[in-house]
């Protein structure tokens, strides 16, 4: 035994007892086919995540927990298949509802290619197209879908009466072990190259499509939020303003151990948001600390207490207009979501509907 297969027999036994039988089994694959089973850091959501949203809402337990996604985990030692189903197991993609489509609304599948590359994206377009009010790019979670974050975020709903254009690129297991979007490697954060270059282009190409120029805008959930705080820096020409829910600063990370540091709260590298920003974050998030929301949104403001729909919260809003939610008790989960998709918390704010209407007082002209 070789030690780069010591070292994922190690990982995929600690992904075992965490209750993720999947990210196992993509590991011991890619390490008994000879691949690179260096493992990206799971930026949620994750397997521990679902464990801290509200009696588990939002979370679907996957039928075939315990066997391992199709691999006997018991003929490998120290694997043993788990028979419980625990509350940090990973979402069953397969079985995820759609989102609901609004009379006269449509929704499309397409793929985006560009100089950089490309992505699959859903695309949700309003029943008004006359002239949408905007484009905003969704960046899914880790193991989430496009259809599963619309499903989870209500994004589509809020934007038909918005009259938004939402476009949810998909990460898949090609581009991330775990779907996750690369925010901690160097080559995905520039302006010409990777995976924030890839979305500015997709966003660009909405832009002229719609006639939108100066009104699109990014946000995501966790290593989806990472990647947004990303492109609000990378390509401010690009968006008016991002969201980050759950997510990590620009430059958080360079690297695994830096990534992993930032995400236990060590973000001294990470560096406020230099445009626009909303960011909501909760206070009891054990799969990114919350000291990163901090980070993103610096400054003075005038700060408010708030309450409604099961939680409390505080919202900051600083002089140059961003804000930052701070919700109490909150995990790592998609605030005033529908918990028929993954990692959504229907208590506390709606995100979704505070992000709309903060972009729609922030489009460029």
């Amino acid at each position: 035994m070789n030690d780069q297969f010591a070292t994922a027999m190690r990982r995929a036994l600690e992904h075992t007892r965490a209750g993720d039988p999947r990210a196992a089994t993509t590991l011991l694959q890619r390490a008994l086919s000879g691949r690179d089973t260096t493992e990206a850091p799971c930026c949620g959501p994750c397997s521990d995540a679902a464990a801290e949203s509200p009696q588990g809402q939002g979370h679907r337990v996957p039928e075939d927990l315990g066997r391992g996604g199709g691999f006997d985990f018991s003929s490998l030692p120290g694997l043993g298949a788990r028979s419980d189903a625990a509350p940090g197991s990973m979402p069953h993609r397969a079985r995820s509802p759609r989102a609901p489509v609004p009379d006269g609304a449509r929704v499309e599948a397409r793929t985006y290619r560009g100089t950089a590359g490309g992505r699959s994206y859903r695309l949700f377009v309003p029943s008004d197209r006359a002239r949408p009010k905007g484009v905003l790019v969704m960046l899914h979670g880790c193991t989430q879908t496009p259809e599963d974050f619309a499903l989870g975020t209500r994004m589509d709903q809020l934007a038909e009466r918005a009259g938004f254009v939402v476009a949810y690129p998909e990460q898949t297991g090609r581009h991330n072990a775990q779907s996750c979007w690369n925010w901690f490697r160097p080559e995905d954060q520039g302006r010409t190259h990777g995976e924030a270059a890839i979305l500015a282009g997709l966003g660009q190409a909405l832009s002229a499509e719609f006639d939108c120029p100066g009104r699109v805008f990014a946000a995501g959930l966790s290593a989806g939020g990472a990647m947004a705080a990303i492109l609000g820096e990378s390509h401010p020409e690009v968006f008016a303003a991002v969201g980050v829910h759950s997510g990590l600063p620009a430059g958080a990370a360079r690297d695994m151990p830096s990534a992993f540091a930032a995400m236990r709260g060590d973000v001294h590298h990470g560096r406020p948001a230099a445009g626009p920003v909303i960011v909501f974050h909760g206070t009891a998030d054990r799969t990114v600390a919350p000291g990163n929301a901090d980070a993103i949104v610096t400054g003075s403001g005038i700060e408010q207490s708030e309450s409604g729909n099961g939680r409390s919260w505080t919202r900051l809003v600083t002089q140059d207009g961003s804000e930052l939610w701070r919700v109490a008790g909150a995990g790592h989960a998609w605030f005033g979501g529908d918990p028929a998709g993954s990692y959504a918390d229907p208590t506390g704010p709606d995100a979704s509907a505070e992000m709309l209407r903060f972009f729609m007082e922030r489009g460029r002209a």
